[in-house]
């Protein structure tokens, strides 16, 4: 099975969507943090070993709580995996942190503070066409 074929891509979505039901709902853990999401889960063609990334949204510590919390879960989010996705073999899960959400966000905020910076250029223009435009106006 190719890493990007259309069996490999379904399977991705449904232990995608099964993950992220699992740890909103059936996981207790109170380390894990609410605002935890699954951004995306890349299994292996062989079905082995998955690699799910999570977005937290919060500080570092709450971060580190999450996935010492997920990590600790495993054997439960795996079983319950198994028994409500039909896969020959239930992947092993791997969480990563996924910063994209984070990082975009940033990005954002250079934009804007970016754009405040061009507007005051763009009304000093304004001014001079305005001023440029009075005094021909007056001859």
């Amino acid at each position: 099975m190719k890493k990007n074929s259309t069996k490999n891509l379904r399977i991705n979505s449904a232990v995608q969507r099964e993950l992220s039901v699992l740890i909103s709902r059936e996981v207790k853990d109170p380390r894990i943090s609410p605002l935890t999401s699954v951004t995306d889960v890349e299994v292996a063609t062989d079905l082995k070993t998955a690699k799910v990334y999570i977005s937290v949204l919060g500080d570092e510590e709450a971060k580190s709580n999450t996935l010492a919390g997920l990590k600790s879960a495993e054997p439960f989010l795996r079983s319950a995996l198994a028994r409500n996705v039909n896969l020959r073999n239930t992947p092993e899960l791997f969480f990563k942190l996924d910063e994209s959400i984070e990082y975009g966000a940033h990005i954002n905020e250079l934009l804007e503070s970016v754009k405040d910076d061009l507007d005051p250029r763009e009304e000093a223009e304004e001014d001079l066409d305005e001023d440029s435009d009075e005094a021909s106006d007056e001859e």
